[in-house]
């Protein structure tokens, strides 16, 4: 039942990061558990956790909801970005090790793929798991803490304000801020992280995206579609 549960959360993660759903949508327990086939209890436990990493907007006594951010909220948290990551990444630059350079390298290719198929989604998470691993590369628990709260916030921002063709942009950033980790440029890796950050920043439009008040209808659809490609996959 654990895997089934991970496959729901999945879909509607899936489909909050596409930008697929409107802003402020309700996310009814009892539809949501007629969709995916399972009791409204294991729909809550899915919503909390969803609530937990910001995708979501829990309030009490009125239910869930498709987090609604707002693009005024945007300039604070990319400020507070851009001065905790320009210090991570030039202090990366001396102290990267190998494993995760390469693990940085990887995950670049991971994120091409995800453009290449189109995949906004993926793009999406990709592109905020790139900064994650960059935290966890500190090794310091306080920054990892920071980051995780930060990187919620803006996952959904980018999902409702960004265009989906800008995800190449994000790809070609990456790699400029990868290009001056593997040289030590400290400097260079800090200006491009600020510059990343910034032009995401200004890529954040209203209308950019087209999501859907259908909340049942998309949700039907990405299940189906994810519950055919399983049954293809283990039929081989």
């Amino acid at each position: 039942m654990k895997e089934r549960e991970d496959a729901v959360y999945d879909t509607l993660s899936r489909a909050l990061l596409a930008g697929a759903l409107a802003p402020g949508a309700p996310l009814r327990e009892t539809a949501l558990a007629e969709v995916f086939g399972v009791s409204r209890e294991r729909i809550r436990k899915i919503l909390l956790r969803l609530g937990t990493n910001r995708l979501i907007e829990m309030i009490p006594n009125r239910g869930a909801f498709v987090a609604a951010p707002s693009l005024e909220q945007a300039r604070s948290i990319y400020d507070a970005r851009r001065i905790l990551e320009g210090g991570i990444v030039a202090h990366l630059a001396q102290n990267a090790g190998a494993e995760a350079l390469r693990r940085l390298g990887e995950h670049m290719e991971r994120e091409q793929a995800a453009l290449a198929e189109g995949d906004r989604a993926t793009s999406v998470r990709l592109s905020a798991d790139f900064h994650m691993i960059l935290a966890e590369a500190t090794g310091n628990t306080f920054i990892l803490q920071q980051m995780q709260e930060l990187v919620s916030r803006t996952s959904m921002l980018v999902a409702m304000y960004e265009a989906p063709h800008s995800a190449q942009c994000a790809c070609d950033e990456h790699r400029d801020i990868f290009t001056s980790l593997l040289k030590g440029d400290g400097g260079g890796a800090a200006r491009a992280m600020r510059s990343h950050l910034s032009l995401v920043e200004t890529r954040l439009r209203p209308g950019a995206a087209a999501p859907s008040q259908d909340v049942v209808g998309v949700l039907l659809r990405m299940w189906s579609g994810q519950r055919a490609a399983q049954s293809t996959d283990e039929g081989r």
